[in-house]
């Protein structure tokens, strides 16, 4: 499956933005699909999962609360809808896919599971 991340841009602290991953090639829906970022001089980090249904997600806890992971199957789209950004959100956000009929779990917050991966979207939080 190719991904195609966009809906990066500049916002100022506490604004909201919607990242979408575009999937074309296989069948989206068999995936779990991931959000993960990197900020500059820092690691990959997770951020959220979803199951291939979009019943079960999964978020890191500085996440939590502030964004929401969601899917569209007939549409073959990944969202991250984030609010209340702040200066440390500053990052660049990468849509993933893992292996057909896995589930969401602790394996789904590391990199390593995911197959996929799509190009990267900037995002840019100024306070």
């Amino acid at each position: 499956v190719q991904l195609q991340a966009s809906g990066g841009g500049l916002v100022q602290a506490g604004g909201s933005l919607r990242l979408s991953c575009a999937a074309s090639g296989r069948t989206f829906s068999g995936y779990v699909m991931g959000w993960f970022r990197q900020a500059p001089g820092k690691e990959r980090e997770f951020v959220a999962a979803i199951s291939w249904t979009g019943g079960v997600t999964d978020y890191a806890d500085s996440m939590r609360g502030r964004f929401t992971i969601s899917r569209d199957n007939v549409k073959n789209t990944l969202y991250l809808q984030m609010n209340g950004l702040k200066p440390e959100d500053t990052a660049v956000y990468y849509c993933a896919a893992g292996p057909l009929r896995t589930v969401v779990g602790s394996n789904t917050r590391d990199s390593s599971f995911y197959v996929h991966w799509g190009q990267g979207t900037l995002v840019t939080v100024s306070s």
